[in-house]
């Protein structure tokens, strides 16, 4: 099987280098990576943060030359809030499960709110306040034990907290919410 060399012109002669077997481009390994870092510019590359984004916890981000952005809310990586800026607030409604019951309950510190609470599992975030937890309520009410905010475990409450976003942590939505109104009124 015959060696194909790279295609690059340099000067009047062309780049002697092999190019790697199954490579779509006539282009040597270090051409091709060339070609890839003037692209990179960009389009940007996909890649581990130096450190998590202050604005949403994300570690995954953008890098172009200009510097890093977080790849979930876009927060430029190194650019600080105002001094002025207060913390973000997000109402949510949430679904915490204790043994066979789930407690709906609002609160617009969730971290701060379940370290109160015994459970065995945050189920799920519903970004939305007291005005949709008393939805859910009245919604679930068949299942309500009498005057508290906690329910029986059945298929349709399962089912609705499964649809709130399945397969993503409750607390990646959370981190999400709160990067948005950062991005809005930060």
């Amino acid at each position: 099987m015959a060696v194909i060399r790279c295609g690059i012109i340099l000067g009047r002669a062309a780049c002697d280098r092999p190019v790697e077997p199954g490579a779509e481009l006539n282009l040597c390994t270090t051409h091709l990576l060339a070609a890839y870092d003037w692209m990179a510019r960009e389009v940007g590359v996909t890649d581990i943060l130096p450190s998590a984004c202050i604005a949403c916890g994300s570690r995954v981000g953008v890098r172009y030359p200009s510097g890093w952005i977080c790849a979930r809310c876009e927060w430029r990586v190194g650019d600080l809030p105002d001094g002025a800026t207060v913390q973000p607030h997000v109402d949510v409604v949430y679904y915490l499960r204790f043994r066979d019951r789930v407690k709906i309950g609002t609160s617009g510190n969730p971290r701060q709110r379940l370290t109160q609470l015994k459970h065995d599992e945050l189920l799920g975030l519903e970004r939305g306040g007291r005005a949709l937890e008393q939805r859910r309520h009245a919604e679930f009410a068949r299942y309500r034990f009498d005057r508290t905010e906690w329910f029986s475990l059945s298929p349709e409450l399962t089912a609705h907290i499964e649809s709130l976003n399945p397969n993503v942590d409750p607390w990646d939505d959370y981190a999400l919410w709160r990067s948005r109104e950062i991005a809005l009124h930060g």
